[in-house]
């Protein structure tokens, strides 16, 4: 899933949402997620949807 199809999830922009996960910044590098990365890994995505309640199905 993309950084835009999980914020339009989200019903945010992509700055917002990256906004959100800054304070969680280690946490989320430890599971692939790079700031420069198109692409959010599935682990990444799983951990964002579940932490800010996005439905991504």
């Amino acid at each position: 899933m993309t950084k835009s199809e999980l914020a339009d999830a989200a019903g945010v922009s992509v700055t917002t949402l990256m906004n959100w996960c800054k304070p969680y910044r280690d946490e989320l590098e430890a599971m692939g997620l790079r700031l420069n990365m198109r692409v959010v890994p599935p682990i990444a995505v799983k951990w964002i949807a579940e932490k800010f309640c996005i439905d991504v199905g």
